[in-house]
């Protein structure tokens, strides 16, 4: 199949990207001069690459929004969409693109998702994090959070799970997603979508008369939804979800500013993993990898009845953990602060 000269500048890009592990793309419009700044996530890190000239971008940006499903002449309200990518190694990349209009021009932001099987000892720093985590998943109902901040692998950890999961046994496995990031095997997934009246909210409702025995919930953005996924593990079901949180202790204050009463996650909470990426350095090479703070039961008890101190619970903290693996030798000095953006 011809590609033509639109399309192969893009792939250029997307391509290079790809090669260089970056989490997302960034074309940043000048206001006062006739040039887009292009920068990629990096390890975290915004980096600059290089600027191209604005017709080259408006160009790129049509191609974009049209391969993405976006209506190309929208510029004056913000859009999302999504459209997948094929490397020239043959890796399947999801892409989640995102305008917002500024002065003069359209900014674009491109989540890259890649595709490829999840390896668990290339996502943690301590796989037995991960270890302690899939046996919460013996329980029959109750809730389990994942946390952390914006992009720090919250949703990947959850696919990770489920995917382990549901590999080893039957389950009848539900996920409600805003959007789908990642396809699963033999796991129902919904995405959402308002505008068809498919909110958290309704999707929930839905998914119970499913008979599920785990509801994945992309996210708890809200009251109602916290409250749902709260009745739902109430009434025998277990309930997987992420939530922004700065750690782990956090994570139940988060809560309680979300009506959640006290009785409530006495009842239903399970457990949380909070989570931070940071870079690991291994035979001349870094990537990123994932330490969690892990809380469960007597923890989450003792916590609700007034005690935070982290040094009377039984958990590892990140600046524990952070230590532990600068012991071994895989973390540097300039690197004790670096935090996630993105996995």
């Amino acid at each position: 199949m011809k590609i033509n000269r639109t399309e192969k500048i893009t792939r250029k890009f997307l391509e290079e990207a790809c090669k260089k592990q970056a989490s997302d793309i960034h074309f940043y419009p000048s206001h006062d001069e006739d040039h887009v700044d292009i920068f990629y996530r990096l390890l975290g890190k915004r980096v600059y690459i290089r600027s191209i000239k604005k017709k080259l971008y408006a160009i790129i940006l049509a191609y974009l929004k049209y391969s993405a499903h976006m209506d190309i002449s929208e510029k004056r309200k913000p859009q999302s969409g999504k459209m997948h990518y094929t490397t020239e190694n043959k890796e399947l990349y999801a892409l989640r693109l995102s305008t917002l209009p500024t002065m003069q021009e359209e900014s674009l932001t491109i989540r890259l998702l890649p595709q490829s099987n999840l390896k668990i000892d290339e996502l943690f720093v301590f796989p037995y994090q991960f270890n302690r985590m899939k046996q919460w998943f013996h329980q029959q109902a109750g809730l389990i959070l994942i946390t952390g901040p914006t992009g720090c692998g919250k949703s990947t950890t959850m696919y990770a799970l489920m995917q382990a999961l549901t590999e080893k046994q039957s389950y009848q496995a539900i996920t409600l997603e805003d959007p789908i990031e990642r396809t699963l095997d033999n796991v129902i997934q919904v995405e959402m979508n308002e505008r068809a009246g498919v909110s958290y909210h309704t999707g929930l409702k839905a998914a119970l008369r499913h008979d599920p025995d785990i509801i994945m919930i992309g996210e708890i953005r809200d009251e109602k939804t916290a409250k749902f996924a709260l009745e739902a593990s109430l009434t025998g079901h277990l309930v997987v979800s992420t939530i922004h949180a700065k750690n782990a202790v956090g994570t139940i204050d988060r809560l309680l500013d979300l009506n959640i009463s006290k009785n409530d996650i006495a009842q239903t909470l399970l457990a949380i993993a909070s989570i931070q990426l940071i870079p690991v350095f291994t035979k001349g090479d870094v990537k990123r990898g994932a330490i969690v703070e892990l809380i469960d039961g007597n923890n989450i008890t003792s916590i609700l009845s007034g005690n935070k101190v982290v040094e009377q619970l039984n958990m590892e903290t990140f600046e524990q953990l952070k230590e532990k693996v600068k012991r071994y030798g895989f973390l540097q000095d300039d690197s004790m602060d670096e935090t996630s953006k993105s996995v």
